[in-house]
């Protein structure tokens, strides 16, 4: 995949795009900055988007499913995703393939019509096997190096919308539906 230009890329992410049904996302990195915030207490913070959970509640609203596939366990994931109506949460899975088979079969989803937003090593294999791979552009570049499409936003930062904004273009729709 590397050794295709930033167009092609793009041009290949666009036809995948089309096809897409579920959207599967990390958190660390991708739906934050990636930073861990503990404070004094013990007290885990985390700092989302109000541009990404825009555009995660727009997405399910006309029709896309989201999920979450996460390497590690906190409320405040829990609590993130209820707000946005994310109900397909995973946690605590850095061999990620066994969770997305199951959200797979659960609605009788093909390969090529889910996309996953990762940005860490274990995320490749998943990235590998969906039909459109995608990381932040603060990604390692490992991640780049293997996915169809490198947002211009970092994670936490809109890269998530940014990529629910190409899918929905693709297919002809956009944010700003009615």
């Amino acid at each position: 995949m590397h050794r295709l230009s930033t167009a092609e890329r793009k041009k290949r992410a666009i036809e995948r795009a089309q096809h897409i049904k579920l959207i599967l996302l990390d958190v660390d990195g991708v739906l934050t900055d990636g930073s861990l915030i503990y404070g004094n207490d013990g007290t885990e913070l985390k700092v989302f988007n109000v541009h990404d959970g825009f555009g995660i509640r727009r997405a399910i609203e006309l029709g896309l499913r989201i999920g979450i596939i996460t390497g590690r366990q906190s409320e405040i994931v829990r609590r993130r995703a209820a707000e946005l109506g994310i109900t397909d949460i995973y946690e605590d899975f850095l061999d990620k393939l066994k969770p997305y088979a199951e959200v797979k079969s659960m609605y009788g989803l093909k390969d090529e019509e889910v996309a996953y937003m990762g940005d860490e090593l274990f995320d490749i294999s998943l990235l590998k096997a969906v039909g459109l791979s995608a990381a932040p552009s603060n990604a390692r570049s490992e991640v780049r190096a293997v996915v169809y499409y490198v947002t211009r936003a970092a994670g936490g930062n809109g890269a998530v919308r940014e990529l629910i904004e190409l899918i929905l273009m693709s297919q002809g729709r956009s944010l700003e539906e009615a």
